[in-house]
């Protein structure tokens, strides 16, 4: 497994650049703009240090974020998607967004924090039981 970032809600993403960036010293290492989704993602890191990074998500529309929402999840890379969710499932964890795409699932834990789960490299041609697999809960 890999750590890849923690997504972060944010309500105004210049006073958030400004903080993260110009205040705490991160440095911007990727952005995208989303127009069809109506999101901006940018993605920050430390200098010398663009291992752990995190997620600065920007709804263009706007939205009040409790502090259970302004967090959004921990994102982790993994070798084999459709192993790791049957291992979880296995282990008694739900998985609340299959990997019906052979690409992406999110799980939660104990504490209902939502954890994103990303196949490396490509994605996985889609598979039984996971590409009909309705989703569960929130993720």
């Amino acid at each position: 497994m890999k750590y890849l970032h923690t997504m972060v809600r944010v309500t105004n993403l210049e006073a958030s650049l400004d903080f993260y960036c110009n205040k705490l010293g991160l440095e911007e290492v990727g952005r995208s703009v989303n127009e069809a989704g109506r999101y901006t993602l940018v993605f920050l890191a430390a200098p010398h240090d663009h291992a752990a990074q995190v997620e600065l998500t920007f709804n263009w529309d706007p939205d009040n974020y409790t502090i259970g929402r302004a967090f959004g999840h921990l994102a982790y890379q993994v070798d084999d998607i459709y192993a790791t969710c049957a291992r979880l499932m296995n282990a008694g964890v739900t998985i609340n967004r299959p990997p019906r795409d052979g690409r992406m699932a999110f799980v939660r834990s104990p504490d209902n924090i939502s954890i994103e789960l990303l196949q490396k490299g490509a994605a996985q041609p889609a598979a039984e039981p996971w590409k009909s697999m309705p989703n569960s809960g929130q993720w």
